[in-house]
């Protein structure tokens, strides 16, 4: 979005006093279903008959509470806006200290991920529970720049009594939401928030702005892995008769043989490994590699046997030191080291062929099916090594994987490191 189309909450040349006592005229006649003195912008407007059709309270929203100190930090070690950190603290942090704001970062549902800048504001921020770890979306806490920002798509400044939640009158905030460049999905927003007097029609600009260069560096760490995915997929196409494609999680394309070039492959929603059809090339072989997919194109003659091609997959972990996944494709083979973390919950999926949710998993490695955030972001990073040989609802090995264990000889030894009651009461036996 360009800076010129923004539309800033203070009109230019408006008083902000005189301009928050009309608002708060315009909220009040808006709530108790009287004609309004004036009409809110439209995208206040929208969000203010939003809030009303889901019955929130303009007095104090719905409440809520903060993520576990576990959760939230699983949040943000799962979430991409953790690689634009830096930049974002380093344009917007100082400035939030300067003009008394705070700066806040979320994930795609409103939680509170990082918070910085005036010590101030921040506790005037505590006391209204704008807190690291708790949810900002509008189903919570009404009508915000957040919360709007990220049902719009678009970058949002509110302003005092344009706020639904009477309690946030005295607030002014500026956000821009932050898409990943790889697949378009919303990643989440970045806001700078502070005293309604601190209003400038400016700050959504800077926001937006800052947003913008966060999605150009997320592209060109896109750029980066799929240059380290190129030097992979070169032996890999080597080895295969025919025409193919390695492309990564998203579909884009690393490397091809015996095509035409293309930029990216409409992979299905829920790829899994096995015999496909692809809008851009018909019928396909899909087959796991590090770091993304193989795709290979059918030949009219190809047989049955040969276009479902089984993945063998051996769990190692026979040293006490380090687990690996060893990966066996008709392709070639390839191996990747564990993360005790991940060989606790591969072990797990492979005790369990039909599969576990994430509440069963969270109870199998803590005890306690609550946490099941700290469960899905660990399952997350998982599927970017290994997502062709792993599915969802409920997690899985793929149905076109064979699953082999390898257990040390004693059983005493079997991830010594875990303290998972599943694993530990294992009896040895798959």
């Amino acid at each position: 979005m360009h800076q010129e189309s923004l539309e800033t909450a203070l009109p230019t040349g408006e008083d902000p006093r005189r301009y928050a006592h009309v608002l708060a005229r315009v909220h009040d006649a808006a709530l108790a279903g009287e004609r309004p003195p004036a009409r809110p912008r439209p995208v206040i407007d929208a969000s203010w008959q939003r809030m009303l059709s889901r019955g929130i309270d303009p007095e104090r929203g719905r409440g809520g509470q903060p993520l576990p100190p576990e959760e939230l930090e699983a949040r943000r070690r799962g979430s991409a806006l953790a690689d634009v950190l830096p930049l974002l603290r380093g344009r917007l942090a100082g400035v939030a200290e300067q003009t008394a704001h705070i700066m806040v970062i979320t994930d795609a549902e409103g939680r509170v991920l990082w918070r910085d800048g005036s010590s101030s504001v921040r506790r005037n921020a505590d006391a209204l529970g704008f807190v690291e770890g708790m949810s900002w979306n509008e189903d919570i806490v009404g009508t915000n720049a957040i919360g709007t920002a990220l049902v719009t798509h678009r970058p949002v400044q509110v302003y005092s009594a344009e706020h639904y939640v009477r309690s946030h009158h005295a607030w002014t905030c500026a956000c821009a939401p932050m898409h990943d460049p790889r697949s378009g999905q919303l990643l989440g927003a970045v806001d700078l928030s502070g005293p309604a007097a601190t209003v400038n029609a400016t700050t959504l600009a800077l926001v937006d702005t800052v947003a913008q260069l966060a999605e150009s560096q997320l592209h060109a760490v896109h750029a980066s892995d799929l240059e380290r995915l190129r030097r992979t997929a070169a032996p890999i196409l080597s080895k295969v008769d025919g025409r193919a494609v390695v492309t990564d999680p998203h579909g884009w394309v690393a490397a091809s043989s015996g095509i035409a070039p293309v930029d990216r492959v409409a992979l299905p929603t829920e790829c899994d490994a096995g015999r496909t059809w692809l809008p851009t090339f018909g019928d396909c072989v899909v087959e796991p590699v590090p770091g993304g997919w193989l795709v290979r194109l059918l030949d009219d003659d190809a047989t049955t046997e040969s276009a479902r091609p089984r993945t063998r997959v051996r769990l190692d972990l026979r040293s006490s030191r380090q687990a690996r996944v060893e990966v066996t494709l008709p392709s070639g083979d390839w191996s990747h080291p564990l993360s005790p973390r991940h060989a606790e919950l591969l072990f797990l999926l492979a005790t369990h062929p039909d599969g576990r949710t994430a509440a069963q998993l969270a109870t199998d490695v803590f005890d306690d099916p609550e946490r099941t955030v700290t469960i899905r972001a660990e399952m997350s990073r998982l599927r970017r090594h290994l997502g062709g040989l792993l599915s969802r609802r409920p997690y899985r090995f793929s149905d076109s994987v064979d699953v082999d264990v390898l257990r040390p000889p004693d059983s005493e030894s079997l991830l010594p490191h875990s303290i998972s009651p599943a694993v530990r009461s294992s009896d040895g036996h798959d």
